[in-house]
């Protein structure tokens, strides 16, 4: 372990890191938060909580709810959020391709990236379904819980994937959850194995979801394509023509990424589509 750097505190802004930790309260549970309940969790005065909030308020990062007491984050963030996710290359790159896909299949398209434990959507191609125009650019769904989440698990070992859920027992969302490690790398295996995973109904009742990893110029993983199908299952004779869309889209944002032709990590199979 490298020993921590005698001269960085003297670049610290406590200031800045305690406004940061205070933002970082905040989450899709817990929208609003009052400047007491803040002061509890940080274990700071209620004065110096209130100044921060003052200040984060002025420039646009918090916006006071209508009860007058408790805060939730304001645009500044979200405006934050947007430029950094238009800035970045998988976005650029991935849109286009989603949004033929889009036009190829007429459902709706995606593209996620893993954040630790979570799947992060960060572009969308809406489709023609109004039910699918709530998933958000920006929002997580759980790794372990969603073919999604295998897709962007699928290069990493045994050993990086206990360090990651190093609990006995996974949350489980639906009775079709993987709820153990080993559950959960036989899925990822199996996906690989294929080249693409299915899940029908597996996080979300009455929606099916193909997913297909998109590699970068190392061969890794970095992001994968999706479809939401607005069904609980998709008969045996769609599934193979969709399939085959998403892996086409996967393998041409792979090429668009690395620059090289056919580069990637594993080949698919062509036989044996069925869902996990």
């Amino acid at each position: 372990m490298t020993d921590k750097n005698p001269n960085e505190d003297r670049y610290t802004v406590p200031g800045l890191a305690r406004g940061l930790q205070l933002l970082m309260q905040f989450n899709r549970d817990e929208r609003e938060l009052s400047g007491a309940e803040l002061s509890r969790r940080m274990g700071l005065p209620r004065a110096s909580v209130f100044r921060m909030l003052f200040t984060l308020e002025q420039s646009g990062f918090l916006e006071r709810c209508p009860d007058g007491v408790s805060y939730k984050l304001g645009l500044s963030v979200l405006r934050l959020g947007f430029e950094l996710l238009a800035s970045m290359e998988l976005t650029e790159v991935g849109r286009p391709v989603i949004e033929e896909l889009r036009d190829r299949c007429g459902f709706s398209a995606h593209v996620v990236v893993r954040d630790a434990r979570d799947v992060v959507f960060i572009a969308k191609a809406a489709g023609g379904n109004a039910m699918f125009h709530s998933i958000q650019v920006g929002a997580r769904l759980p790794a372990h819980a969603t073919v999604l989440g295998r897709s962007l698990l699928s290069d990493i070992d045994l050993k990086e994937l206990s360090a990651l859920y190093p609990e006995s027992v996974l949350p489980a969302y639906t009775p079709k959850t993987p709820t153990t490690l080993k559950d959960l790398k036989a899925l990822i295996d199996q996906d690989r194995e294929r080249g693409y995973g299915v899940s029908m109904g597996g996080y979300e009742t009455g929606i099916s979801t193909i997913a297909a990893p998109v590699f970068n110029e190392q061969g890794r993983v970095a992001c994968a394509i999706s479809i939401s199908v607005p069904s609980q299952r998709i008969e045996d004779e769609a599934l193979m023509p969709l399939v085959d869309m998403v892996m086409a889209a996967a393998a041409q944002m792979t090429e668009r990424l690395s620059h090289l032709p056919q580069r990637g990590g594993w080949p698919a199979k062509t036989k044996d589509k069925k869902s996990a």
